[in-house]
């Protein structure tokens, strides 16, 4: 693993995909959160996109990214809940090709030792579509930086060199 780290990217194009009925610009949190954390970590943030929580909506605005060949990451936020108004979980899990079922496993143990048994009604995932990392959070800041600082952070660059093979 040492190995696989040490040929990966040390900065990943990136795009935050926000998916919320009333986020904006100017109150989006955890967007905010994601694109601070990448960008410090020394990864560049290409774009950002707020789009209403409607599954063909969050699916056209990811298949948009996709077809930027630039991008190597995309990141969600929101709507991952279980309401009827959470749709990212089957936008995302649509598109996926390759499933990393140890994402939402990981972090919802994560989450379960900050928040107790309400962890359980998260469906964060992630997975490779066309040989790029897409990975869709809660819309939660707290979530997004315990996701982002324990999980995509440490192995973004990694993550992406194993799905560019």
């Amino acid at each position: 693993m040492a190995e696989h780290k040490a040929r990966a990217p040390q900065s990943v194009r990136c795009v935050i995909v926000t998916v919320s009925d009333t986020r904006t610009a100017g109150t989006d949190r955890s967007g905010d959160a994601i694109a601070d954390l990448l960008i410090s970590a020394g990864h560049v943030v290409s774009g950002r996109v707020i789009v209403k929580d409607e599954p063909e909506l969050v699916r056209g605005a990811v298949e948009r990214q996709l077809a930027n060949p630039d991008v190597q990451a995309i990141v969600t936020t929101g709507g991952t809940g279980i309401t009827s108004r959470d749709t990212t979980y089957e936008a995302i899990t649509g598109l996926l090709q390759k499933r990393l079922d140890g994402f939402g496993e990981l972090f919802r143990m994560l989450s379960y030792q900050q928040i107790g048994s309400a962890a359980m009604m998260s469906r964060a995932c992630a997975g490779l579509v066309a040989g790029r990392i897409v990975i869709a959070l809660p819309g939660s800041e707290a979530a997004v930086r315990l996701a982002m600082d324990k999980l995509v952070i440490p192995e973004l660059g990694h993550l992406v060199e194993q799905a560019q093979k």
